[in-house]
């Protein structure tokens, strides 16, 4: 008798089990998706968007598309927490959902405990989606007025928004503007100093002000406040302030690593309910932490489908195997990148072409499957 499996999220972690969920069904087993939105933006192109080098259905996935269309069943909802031990799943619209295997992809936040009363004009990071809201306020405002724009954060995404607002607004907007990042250490501090260097320049050759070693105190009523004392005016602000996993595990009392995210062996396996599985920004890797980047997401993929497929039919577990050195790649917003890889820098025009070329074949492969 088949059984009945739960995929929680449609992220990067699960696209291969997404395109095969035919196979499970081959098998019996039923498969079911639970996810907040009908589609899945990819990350990696949302500062793209923001800035308008790419629209919305070149970034994104048809999820409740290609589920239904392998045979699956879609449902739209956010899960709030699980009872493990009946393998039962909550969600916000107040149904539950029983499995026999589970698999998470829930993905991350952007924490906002530096917001104070009323956030309006405050956007994070993530999900996507709020940056093209983003995208479509600053630009109403920037063709009547002059816009000043403010990032909290200092990591990649920090700055990649912050590139990309630049753009959005020198070609939208004739009145000036103003884009200022805060960061409380200094720019890509987590990255190598050629690296750090590389961002920063290409910030400030755009005349994008840059503050370090400053924390900021709050953020309220359209202004950010930092440890200093100094204030700062902003008409947008964006939180970039690094991501924190689901708080579903917390919730639901099982086992999660320092950062909140679902433990998980080297199976890609939860440490205490072998039923249970996960992948991408929300799990904690016990073997090691991971850094909250895509490419580990994109390398655990086909370890999650055959996990999940090996768990279903009682088969043996492969083994995810995290691999060597990343290749970085930031879109700066100018038509420019800066590419890092095993001690070499390539910035400029081909380090954009290249992240560009990266990203659009990604996302034909997988939208070629919808």
């Amino acid at each position: 008798m088949g059984k009945h499996l739960v995929l929680v999220g449609g992220g990067h972690a699960h696209m291969v089990t997404l395109a095969n969920l035919n196979e499970f069904i081959k098998h019996g087993h039923r498969v079911t998706v639970i996810g907040p939105s009908d589609y899945h933006y990819y990350s990696g192109m949302g500062p793209g968007l923001l800035g308008r080098i790419y629209q919305p259905e070149q970034i994104r996935f048809a999820t409740r598309h290609l589920v239904e269309k392998k045979g699956g069943t879609f449902k739209r909802a956010k899960v709030t927490h699980i009872d493990p031990d009946k393998q039962i799943i909550f969600c916000d619209d107040d149904t539950t959902c029983q499995y026999d295997v589970l698999s998470f992809n829930a993905g991350s936040f952007v924490p906002d405990t530096v917001i104070e009363g009323e956030n309006s004009g405050v956007y994070s990071v993530k999900p996507i989606e709020r940056l093209l809201q983003a995208r479509q306020q600053i630009a109403q405002r920037a063709a009547k007025m002059k816009v000043t724009v403010g990032i909290v954060g200092g990591g990649a995404a920090a700055v990649e928004v912050a590139g990309n607002v630049w753009r959005l607004l020198s070609r939208c907007n004739r009145q000036g503007f103003e884009v200022r990042l805060f960061t409380q250490r200094t720019v890509l501090n987590r990255f190598p100093a050629k690296v750090q260097a590389a961002g920063r320049k290409s910030l400030l050759h755009r005349r994008i002000t840059v503050s370090e070693n400053d924390p900021v105190q709050s953020v309220h009523n359209q202004t950010i406040e930092l440890k200093s004392g100094r204030r700062f005016a902003a008409d947008f602000i964006f939180l970039a302030t690094g991501v924190k996993p689901t708080a579903i595990f917390k919730a639901s009392g099982l086992p999660t690593g320092p950062d909140g995210g679902l433990s998980v062996n080297t199976y890609l396996q939860n440490t205490r309910y072998k039923n249970i599985f996960g992948g991408g920004d929300c799990i904690y890797f016990q073997n090691r932490p991971l850094d909250k980047v895509g490419v580990y997401a994109v390398r655990q993929n086909p370890v999650l489908y055959a996990n999940l497929m090996a768990e279903l039919e009682s088969r043996p577990l492969a083994a995810f195997d995290p691999g060597g050195a990343y290749l970085l790649i930031f879109n700066m917003g100018d038509g420019t990148g800066v590419f890092y890889k095993n001690g070499i820098l390539l910035g400029g025009r081909l380090a954009f072409k290249i992240k560009d070329f990266i990203d659009r074949r990604f996302m034909r492969k997988f939208q070629a499957m919808e």
